[in-house]
């Protein structure tokens, strides 16, 4: 886990050409995407479409990510950050849980940037796994150079769940997906892009990675 600084970002969403800025505290976030050897070590199953103990998990849902949060919590003596009632609807995240959980998108996109400016926190066939140099597959994590905080794969090789529900009115509760991936052309991966998808959707491009709050 890196520990990420305070700070403010500013998200755009081109569909509705609005902007907003989101000021965050400091928080943890993993330095590589959710494993299959670690979603495998913490839930026993594998779900991956490829196979690989250090390439990122896929082929998991938005509800996968939560309960991975929370079986991952209980396995290192942390109190879960989801409350998940008994329908997939029924979920509440309990800011005060020092457990692992999904990260924001404001926090994806704050810590994706490490205080860089530009679409990229560097050339992109040095730092991410996309459509032109990835052989159209995952790769293992880290094999491309990390931001300035130290994060690998921030964009590329898979997107990855966010927390946050991407426009309630329009799309229900389809989730924020954040990073670009695998099979992508260079225009998708870029700090700022967000997608979205229905939280029980599943396919080999998209994984996630852990945050945690700081006590």
């Amino acid at each position: 886990m890196i520990a990420i600084p305070p700070g403010q970002v500013t998200l755009s969403d081109r569909r509705t050409q609005r902007s907003w800025s989101v000021e965050l505290p400091p928080y943890q976030l993993a330095a590589f995407p959710v494993t299959q050897e670690l979603y495998a070590q913490t839930t026993n199953r594998r779900p991956s479409a490829s196979k690989g103990d250090r390439s990122p998990v896929e082929g998991v849902s938005w509800w996968d990510a939560v309960r991975f949060c929370n079986a991952l919590s209980h396995s290192e003596g942390f109190t879960p950050a989801y409350d998940l009632g008994p329908e997939d609807e029924d979920i509440e995240w309990d800011v005060a849980a020092d457990g692992y959980r999904l990260p924001t998108e404001a926090e994806w996109e704050h810590a994706c940037r490490a205080g860089t400016t530009g679409p990229r926190y560097g050339e992109l066939d040095e730092i991410a796994w996309y459509r032109e140099n990835s052989a159209e597959r995952p790769h293992s994590v880290g094999g491309k150079l990390p931001n300035p905080w130290g994060l690998h794969d921030m964009l590329g090789n898979v997107w990855e769940w966010c927390w946050d529900v991407y426009d309630a009115e329009v799309y229900g509760s389809y989730r924020v997906l954040r990073g670009g991936g695998w099979f992508d052309e260079h225009w998708s991966c870029r700090a700022s892009v967000r997608r979205r998808s229905h939280p029980t959707f599943r396919v080999d491009d998209v994984g996630f990675r852990v945050a945690r709050c700081l006590a």
